[in-house]
């Protein structure tokens, strides 16, 4: 008995001790893998293709390079976790295993009002604007004028019959002088419907003239796609889901903003989004919003979605369920975010929701005295010169920096001019 138990003594301390390296060598550094490839016309050169393994929480550099006659698309695979997925250069954040593609398409050049018109005929196209258009470029009265298409203008890009999965790249330039006038007509935009797989990028849409029923909205009445780096300058007028930028947002809407007037005689009314299903981060709306139902300065009815790092700062006019930056929300996040604008109502009014449930609300703020509004369905009223104090946004975790008149610094997703202005995105021009 007494060798069976030294022998069961010694299994036992084996097989301790045993566990114990193993469980010190498990408490190491996690590692992730990412494996990176390409579709025909580019390739990644940072950091190349293949797999490669990094500890988590690493932060890795991808730069994509398209062939001759080819341009860069964007990058599937891992959407939330990669900064900018339209962006050849951006990063990807390692918190698991990822497999991601960078793709390419085969570059369409437009040029004038004609060229922009044909991409209907290939709405799956990659598409390069290679100069701005407005009323004085080859084809506008024919196509996009008071005057074009029996007085309805500008015949939008996708809709009912076909949409737009393509990608568009505005590569900075603006498209001035649209006219759109079709009051009976639903999906209605420069885009009318952007589906899944679609992208719209670097893109400005000036001092233009929108008009719709239902899903309206300065670049897309419709949006399943990507809306990245855009802005609308104009007035926008239509029913119900009605946005300064995006009529309906079902995906993502990012480093965006829109300026003007939106109006709407029903319900989902915002400066930047009528409804949102999707996500909208580091985008802002100065215009003017004026509906009925679900009234908000940047998002009018948020359904499901989110909103991050955004704001807005016109003022806001409605019946119900009016907020200075979303008029209702429910099952979705607000966080970073903040408005200023005066926001009128009759029932469920606020600084800065005017109705939630089932939403977490975090760090952000409205403005006590421009909105008119000292309650709000969630976040947190400041003073003017609070909203103006950085000790606000960076006690409550912001990713933000001051700095003088007149310049910014890129490295933050916000800067302030301490006491002077209220937060605004590094790469906005003040």
């Amino acid at each position: 008995m007494r060798k069976l138990n030294r022998h069961v003594t010694r299994v036992g301390i084996f097989l301790v001790t045993a566990a114990l390296v193993v469980g010190i060598a498990s408490c190491g550094p996690i590692q992730y893998n990412l494996n990176i490839s390409s579709t025909e016309g580019g390739e990644v050169i940072e950091p190349g293709e293949g797999m490669f393994a990094y500890y988590a929480g690493a932060t890795v550099n991808l730069m994509a390079e398209a062939e001759e006659g080819y341009g860069f698309r964007k990058w599937t695979g891992a959407f939330s976790t990669i900064a900018d997925v339209t962006a050849a250069t951006t990063t990807i954040i390692m918190d698991g295993n990822y497999s991601i593609t960078a793709n390419f398409g085969e570059i369409i050049e437009i040029r004038d009002w004609c060229d922009l018109d044909a991409i209907r005929d290939n709405p799956g196209g990659f598409y390069l604007l290679m100069n701005n258009l407005d009323s004085t470029t080859t084809n506008y009265t024919w196509l996009a004028s008071p005057t074009a298409n029996g007085g309805k203008g500008w015949q939008p890009i996708g809709a009912f019959d076909y949409t737009f999965t393509g990608t568009f790249d505005g590569q900075g330039h603006e498209i001035g002088d649209l006219f759109i006038n079709r009051p009976g007509e639903d999906l209605v935009g420069l885009f009318g419907n952007v589906e899944s797989g679609g992208v719209i990028r670097d893109i400005g849409v000036v001092n233009a003239s929108v008009t719709g029923n239902e899903y309206v909205g300065g670049l897309a009445g419709q949006n399943v796609g990507i809306l990245s780096h855009c802005h609308f300058t104009g007035n926008v007028t239509g029913v119900h889901a009605v946005g300064g930028l995006a009529g309906y947002n079902y995906a993502l809407a990012s480093n965006s903003y829109s300026t003007g007037n939106v109006t709407g005689t029903e319900g989902g009314v915002g400066g930047l989004v009528g409804s949102n299903e999707g996500n909208v981060r580091t985008c802002y709306s100065t215009s003017s919003v004026t509906g009925n139902s679900a009234v908000g300065g940047l998002v009018g009815a948020d359904w499901y979605g989110g909103v991050a790092t955004s704001y807005s700062t016109g003022n806001v006019v409605g019946v119900e369920l009016v907020g200075g930056l979303i008029g209702i929300i429910q099952g979705s996040t607000v966080t970073d975010s903040y408005s200023t604008g005066s926001v009128t109502g009759e029932e469920d009014v606020g600084g800065l929701l005017g109705y939630r449930w089932e939403t977490i609300v975090s760090y952000s703020f409205w403005d006590m005295d421009t909105s008119g509004q000292t309650t709000s369905a969630g976040g947190s009223g400041r003073t003017t010169a609070q909203m103006q104090d950085i000790a606000t946004f960076s006690g409550a975790g912001w990713n933000i920096i001051a700095v003088a008149l007149n310049e910014t610094n890129p490295a933050y997703i916000w800067n302030i001019v301490n006491n002077v202005t209220c937060p605004f995105f590094s790469w906005q021009a003040i």
